[in-house]
């Protein structure tokens, strides 16, 4: 195990590097950042000189990468346009997206796979008809129309929330917005448990088990369960570093001041560094989870084993 761990480390160094490069050239082709921090009216030559040469603009891509990556490897995500260090701005989002994501796993682990177990084992039952129809219409509707409609109904109309959520954005008032952002993947989480759920309870390991004389809570949680779960957890450590990145309409519906609201600030008004800085955070949070999805695959099906 602790040769794969460290092999799966040094892996992880081209693909991050690729990442951040890809991310980086993508970035630098939006436009010109120097005319965003103008307003309407146009950069006189001597002060966008100045600009590009205080932000390193004015040196070629590929100088300005290593520089970037040199600054990264010591903690310096660079300045953002406004003057303030990028860190700052990672400070205060992370911590309020990252508590904004726990609320959405959590729902997605629970709710979604208390259905998929009760669904898959009474396939074809009304449970099962209705479940599969209400996620089906979960998935189809967009993110920003159950977001607002959610914060219409509990937030204006009914007053049970706030219709914002404040500065500090604790756990109570990230509940609804955490549901939102976990409705879609909630809804996929259930449907996979409840497909393999219904596939690996027709193995010969449930059949024998049965027969054994296991009681049936056993059955379910020792061996149906476990194995069922391979598929889910791949999908929901990958979702993940998907619901850290893709907060920004749930964050935008609900004032909250986190990751996706500075990216979307940063794409707004063309910060590089601040949009590079950020998606550079989300990649390490990618493989990360993928890392330790792959050992979660041992805990739960013993057969497998890493050399």
């Amino acid at each position: 195990m602790g040769r794969y761990v460290v092999r799966r480390l040094l892996q992880m160094i081209p693909v991050f590097i690729g990442a951040t490069l890809l991310i980086f050239l993508m970035v630098n082709v939006m436009g010109d950042p120097i005319a965003g921090l103008c307003g309407d009216r146009e950069c006189d030559p001597a002060t966008a000189a100045q600009l590009r040469h205080e932000f390193g603009l004015d040196q070629p891509v590929w100088q300005q990468y290593l520089t970037y990556m040199g600054n990264v490897f010591t903690g310096d995500f660079g300045t953002a346009f406004n003057g303030q260090p990028v860190t700052e701005l990672m400070g205060t989002a992370f911590p309020v997206t990252i508590r904004l994501t726990i609320i959405a796993i959590l729902f997605e682990i629970v709710v979604g796979i208390v259905l998929g177990v009760v669904t898959g084992l009474r396939r074809g039952r009304p449970i099962d008809t209705g479940v599969l129809l209400l996620t089906l219409v979960v998935i189809s509707v967009p993110t920003f129309v159950t977001g607002l409609l959610l914060q219409l109904l509990l937030g204006v109309k009914w007053g049970w929330i706030d219709p914002a959520v404040s500065s500090e954005a604790p756990f109570g008032e990230l509940i609804v917005p955490g549901l939102v952002l976990a409705s879609v993947s909630l809804a996929y989480v259930t449907r996979l448990t409840r497909t393999s759920i219904a596939e690996n309870r027709r193995s010969d390991y449930v059949r024998t088990a049965i027969a054994k004389g296991l009681p049936r809570h056993r059955v379910i949680t020792r061996h149906l369960l476990r194995n069922s779960l391979i598929p889910v957890v791949t999908f929901i450590g990958t979702d993940i570093g998907a619901l850290m990145g893709g907060a920004i309409v749930t964050e935008r519906i609900f004032n909250i001041h986190g990751v996706g609201y500075q990216l979307y600030q940063g794409i707004l008004r063309q910060n590089t560094q601040t949009v590079v800085g950020f998606v550079t955070v989300l990649v390490l949070v990618f493989l990360v989870a993928n890392l330790v999805v792959d050992l979660l695959y041992a805990v739960l099906d013993p057969r497998i084993r890493y050399a």
